[in-house]
């Protein structure tokens, strides 16, 4: 546990056919509207591993994480992010967690400042630079 009792969150950066798939919270977070597929880890859960089950749980979707691609603190909700690459293996993205989630959207790499206009976490940005096909 980190301070405030606050579990670390996993982010899942699902690249797959040239986009990456983001999803649309239905409560926002501050400015987060639009993020990637991510939840609370558990206790003793890996990062990468909790990044495949939040993708799994909120898309449908089965992913295999491909390597971790950094932490932070979140600058807009103060939490601890981790941000693990996942390759697609199954599967059709759909809105699997209709509580949490209001749509999601498979983007390209020159749309995705519409959806997060205040840029990404460079580590996450320079991946996606180097695997999406602009």
């Amino acid at each position: 546990m980190r301070e405030g009792g606050q579990r670390p969150i996993a982010a899942a950066i699902v690249v797959h056919e040239g986009r990456v798939l983001m999803v649309r919270r239905r409560v926002s977070e501050g400015q987060l509207s639009w993020q990637f597929p991510a939840g609370e880890v558990e206790p003793g859960e890996a990062l990468e591993d909790a990044a495949v089950r939040e993708a799994r749980e909120e898309t449908g979707l089965t992913v295999a994480a491909v390597k971790l691609l950094g932490e932070r603190v979140h600058p807009k909700t103060g939490r601890l992010m981790s941000y693990t690459a996942c390759d697609v293996l199954g599967g059709t993205a759909y809105v699997a967690d209709t509580e949490e989630l209001a749509e999601l959207a498979w983007v390209a790499h020159g749309e995705i400042p519409q959806y997060v206009p205040y840029g990404l976490f460079e580590p996450v940005q320079e991946y996606l630079d180097s695997v999406l096909i602009s």
